[in-house]
C-alpha cells in the first residue's frame, strides 16, 4: 500500500500495474499468513507469506505484463489442478471457490 492510500484504492492499483486490468473489487476472500511459509524473492528480499486476497471483476484495460511478472494468462478450474504452485496458492483457489460470505482467515 501507499501512503494515504485506502486497501480498495491499493488493489485497484496494484491489479492494473500487475495485469493492465481495471477491477471493481467484490468481497475479500481471505487473510492468509503462515510463519513457515518464507518467501525469498530472485532480487534477495526474504519475507514471511501474508496476503489478503480478494474476488474482484474486471471492469476495463488489456491484459499486460509488468516488471513484476514474466508471462500472464487466465486458465479454467480444471486445468489449475494441473499448474505446478505452492499449496498457499491452491488454497486460496479453493477457498474462493467455495463462494463463502464470510472471509476465511488462516
Amino acid at each position: 500500500m501507499e501512503l494515504g492510500e485506502s486497501i480498495e484504492q491499493a488493489i485497484i492499483r496494484e491489479v492494473k500495474e500487475e495485469t493492465g486490468f481495471e477491477v471493481e473489487v467484490l468481497k475479500c476472500i481471505g487473510i492468509y499468513t503462515d510463519p513457515e511459509h518464507i518467501i525469498a524473492y530472485s532480487d534477495g528480499e526474504v519475507r514471511q507469506q501474508f496476503s489478503i486476497c480478494f474476488e474482484c471483476r474486471i471492469i476495463g484495460g488489456e491484459l499486460s505484463i509488468s516488471s513484476e511478472s514474466y508471462e500472464v494468462q487466465f486458465f479454467t478450474v480444471e486445468e489449475t489442478k494441473q499448474l505446478a504452485m505452492h499449496p498457499a496458492q491452491r488454497v486460496r483457489i479453493q477457498d474462493y471457490l467455495q463462494h463463502q460470505e464470510k472471509a476465511f482467515i488462516r
